[in-house]
C-alpha cells in the first residue's frame, strides 16, 4: 500500500508543477497587459492636453504690417515665430495629400492607437519642443497623442500640425513655407511644389541641399501616385520645382527711412495694448496710414534734392491727411537705426511759427488788414540793447504794415510788436497748442515741456513771437498743426495705425477720430480763424518761388537765425486742402550755420522749399485740385 501511495505522489508532482507554471504565466500576462493598461489610464488622467486652438493661440507668429492701400510693407518674426496660421483651416488638397505621402499615408483612417511616429505625435513634439529619446518619453507621447486624437478631429490635428512644423529657411508652418520657398500663398502651390515642401519636413536643415530635397520630392511624388492622389501622367510631366533663392525668400526687417515708420507703428501698437510679444502671439495684421505713393515721393525728393549736399545736413519730411490726422508719409532719417529727426528731436521753428501769432490775433478780433510798425530795427522793453531786426537787417513794409504783408515778407518787427504789446505770449502758446503742438513731449526718453518760460509753468518770453529762444517743437508736430488750418479749424490727433486684425481676420482695433474744434468752442468761429490764416498763407509759396503745380496751396518757409550770422534751422511747412507737410533741414549739432553745396546759406525757400515742392507735387499728382474756402473776414480784413 505504501508503494502505491508513493506512485500516486510521483504521478501528482508533475501536475502540481504545471499548475505553478500556469499561475506564473497568468501573473506575467497580467503584468504585460494590465500594468500598461493601468499605466495608460493613470497617464491619460494626469496628462493635460490643450486643444489645437489653445496651442495655436500661444505660438509665435508673423506680424504683418500693411500700407494704407492694403499692400504689404513688411513682415516681422522673431526666431521660431515666422509663422502665419492657415486661414480658417482651409488646407488645399494637394498640400494635404503631399504631407500624408511624406509622413503618414493612413492618417485619415488610422486608429488613435498609432504606435509609430504619427502626425499627432509629431505635432505635440513640435509644440512642446521635446525630443528626448527614452521609453518613458515615448510612452507619454503615445498617450498624449491618443488623447489629442480622441479630443480633436483629424482636420484640426492636421491643421495644427501644418501650422507648427518646421520647414527650414526659418519657416514655421506651411503658410510661411509656401512664401519662403516659392513666394506664393499656400493656396497657389502646385501639387509638385507641395510635394517638395512636404518632403523636407523630415530634415528641414537639409532643405536647401538640392540632392536631398530632390530625393525627398521624388519619394513624395511617388507616394502620391501610389495612393491615388496624383495621376501618373502628371507625375511623368514634372521636373523638380526649384525653390526661389534663399536671399529672395529671407524675412528681412525694414531698413533705411521705412524702419523708422515701423518703429512708430510698434510704439503706437504698444500704446493700444499690443506690445510686440502679444502682437507675435496673435499674429497681427496691422494696416497703417502710410500711403506708398506719398512715401515714395518723400524718399525720391530727398534722394534728388539732397544729392551732393554737405553730409552734415539732416532733414525730415512729415505729411498728414488734414481730414483725419492720418500720417501719409514719414521720412525721419536715412539710417533706420539712427536718430529720428521728425519725432525725437526739438528744433526752433523760427518764422515758420508766425501763423500762430496770427491765430492769437484773430482770436482777439485783430484782422489781417491791421497795421503795425514794420520799420527795422526796433527796440522793445527788455530788448533795448538787442533790437529786433527784420530779415536782412534792412527796413521793410514801412511804418504801417498790414499783417498779411508782414507774413509774406517775414517782417519780424511787426510780429514782435503784435505779440508783446497786443495779444501776449501766452495767447501765442495757447494758439499753437490748440492747433496741435503738444504741451509736452518725450524726446530721447526725457519728458520736455514745450512753449513755456525759463521756469516750469512760467509764461514764454517775447522770443515766441519769432519762434526762437525757448520755442522748440518737433518737425512732426508742425505738420499736424498746419493740418488744422487745412482742416478749417478742426483738430485731428495724428496716428499711424488704422486697424488691427488677428490672423483669422477678427477686427481687434479700429482707429476712431477724436476730432474737435481747435480755435473756438464754436466751430463756425474756429473755421473763420483757420480760413483767415489760410488766406494770409495762400500767396506765400508763390512769392517764395515754390508754388504747387496746378493747385492752390498755402504755407510758410522759415529760418532760425544765429546771433553770429547764418541760419541754424530752415523750414518749409505748408498744405493743400488734402495734404499738409512739414520739411525741416538742420544738423545733428544744432547751432551750426547751414550751407548748401554752393556755399550759400540755407533758407526756407531753398533746400526745404525744394524738398516740400517736389514732395507735394508728386504725392498729389493725379488727384483732383481742391480750392480753399473763401474766408469769413475777421476784423480789418484788407
Amino acid at each position: 500500500m505504501a508503494e502505491q501511495r508513493d506512485d500516486r505522489d510521483v504521478r501528482a508532482r508533475p501536475k502540481r508543477g504545471w499548475r505553478w507554471v500556469r499561475r506564473v504565466g497568468y501573473a506575467l500576462l497580467a503584468l504585460v497587459v494590465l500594468v500598461p493598461v493601468g499605466a495608460f489610464a493613470v497617464v491619460d488622467r494626469v496628462v493635460d492636453v490643450p486643444s489645437t486652438t489653445e496651442i495655436s493661440a500661444r505660438l509665435g507668429k508673423v506680424v504683418t504690417i500693411l500700407y494704407a492701400d492694403g499692400s504689404e510693407m513688411t513682415r516681422m518674426a522673431a526666431d521660431g515665430a515666422n509663422r502665419t496660421l492657415i486661414a480658417n483651416g482651409r488646407i488645399p488638397d494637394d498640400v494635404r495629400h503631399a504631407v500624408y505621402a511624406a509622413e503618414q499615408p493612413d492618417f485619415e483612417t488610422s486608429s488613435d492607437f498609432d504606435l509609430g511616429s504619427g502626425l499627432a505625435k509629431q505635432y505635440l513634439r513640435a509644440v512642446t519642443e521635446s525630443y528626448e529619446d527614452s521609453w518613458r518619453r515615448e510612452f507619454v507621447d503615445f498617450v498624449t497623442a491618443h488623447k489629442l486624437s480622441s479630443n480633436e478631429s483629424k482636420d484640426l490635428v492636421l491643421t495644427g500640425y501644418l501650422d507648427t512644423v518646421h520647414f527650414g529657411r526659418t519657416a514655421y508652418g506651411v503658410v510661411a513655407a509656401a512664401r519662403m520657398y516659392y513666394a506664393k500663398a499656400v493656396a497657389d502651390l502646385t501639387a509638385s511644389e507641395a510635394a517638395m515642401i512636404a518632403g523636407v519636413i523630415r530634415d528641414p536643415a537639409k532643405a536647401d541641399d538640392p540632392v536631398y530635397a530632390e530625393a525627398r520630392w521624388n519619394a513624395v511624388m511617388d507616394g502620391m501616385v501610389e495612393h491615388g492622389w496624383m495621376t501618373r501622367d502628371y507625375r511623368a510631366a514634372q521636373e523638380f520645382p526649384k525653390p526661389v533663392p534663399v536671399e529672395e525668400s529671407r524675412l528681412e526687417p525694414l531698413a533705411g527711412p521705412r524702419a523708422l515708420i515701423q518703429a512708430e507703428v510698434l510704439r503706437e501698437l504698444e500704446r493700444k495694448g499690443f506690445p510686440v510679444e502679444r502682437a507675435a502671439q496673435l499674429g497681427l495684421v496691422v494696416q497703417t496710414t502710410i500711403d506708398p505713393k506719398a512715401q515714395s515721393a518723400a524718399e525720391s525728393a530727398v534722394d534728388e534734392v539732397m544729392v551732393g549736399q554737405p553730409e552734415v545736413l539732416r532733414q525730415s519730411i512729415t505729411a498728414v491727411d488734414p481730414a483725419k490726422g492720418a500720417v501719409r508719409a514719414y521720412w525721419a532719417g536715412r539710417d533706420g537705426q539712427g536718430a529720428d529727426y521728425a519725432r525725437d528731436t526739438l528744433q526752433a521753428p523760427g518764422t515758420a511759427f508766425l501763423p500762430f501769432d496770427l491765430v492769437a490775433a484773430l482770436r482777439k478780433g485783430i484782422g489781417l488788414g491791421a497795421k503795425l510798425d514794420g520799420t527795422s530795427p526796433r527796440t522793445f522793453p527788455g530788448r533795448e540793447a538787442n533790437p529786433v531786426r527784420n530779415n536782412g537787417g534792412t527796413p521793410s513794409c514801412a511804418k504801417e504794415c498790414g499783417l498779411r504783408a508782414a507774413v509774406e515778407q517775414d517782417v519780424a518787427t511787426v510780429f514782435y510788436d503784435l505779440v508783446v504789446n497786443q495779444v501776449g505770449t501766452v495767447a501765442v502758446a495757447d494758439a499753437a497748442k490748440a492747433a496741435g503742438i503738444p504741451a509736452s513731449v518725450k524726446v530721447s526718453n526725457v519728458e520736455r515741456e514745450l512753449l513755456g518760460g525759463h521756469d516750469p509753468g512760467s509764461a514764454p518770453d517775447g522770443d515766441i513771437a519769432l519762434g526762437g529762444g525757448l520755442t522748440l517743437v518737433r518737425p512732426f508736430d508742425l505738420a499736424v498743426a498746419y493740418g488744422t488750418f487745412a482742416a478749417e479749424g478742426v483738430r485731428h490727433e495724428p496716428y499711424f495705425v488704422e486697424k488691427v486684425e488677428d490672423t483669422p481676420g477678427h477686427l481687434l482695433y479700429q482707429h476712431t477720430d477724436a476730432a474737435r474744434s481747435a480755435f473756438d468752442g464754436d466751430q463756425v468761429r474756429s473755421k473763420a480763424v483757420a480760413d483767415n490764416v489760410t488766406a494770409a498763407l495762400k500767396g506765400v509759396p508763390g512769392i517764395a518761388g515754390i508754388p504747387c503745380a496746378n493747385r492752390e496751396c498755402a504755407g510758410k518757409p522759415g529760418v532760425q537765425t544765429l546771433d553770429a550770422g547764418g541760419n541754424s534751422q530752415a523750414w518749409m511747412v505748408g498744405y493743400t486742402p488734402s495734404l499738409a507737410a512739414s520739411v525741416w533741414v538742420g544738423t545733428a549739432e544744432g547751432a551750426v550755420a547751414l550751407r548748401d553745396k554752393t556755399g550759400q546759406a540755407v533758407t526756407g525757400s531753398g533746400l526745404p522749399g525744394l524738398l516740400w515742392q517736389r514732395f507735394m507735387d508728386r504725392a498729389l499728382d493725379g488727384t483732383p485740385p481742391v480750392a480753399f474756402p473763401a474766408p469769413t473776414p475777421i476784423g480789418q480784413f484788407e
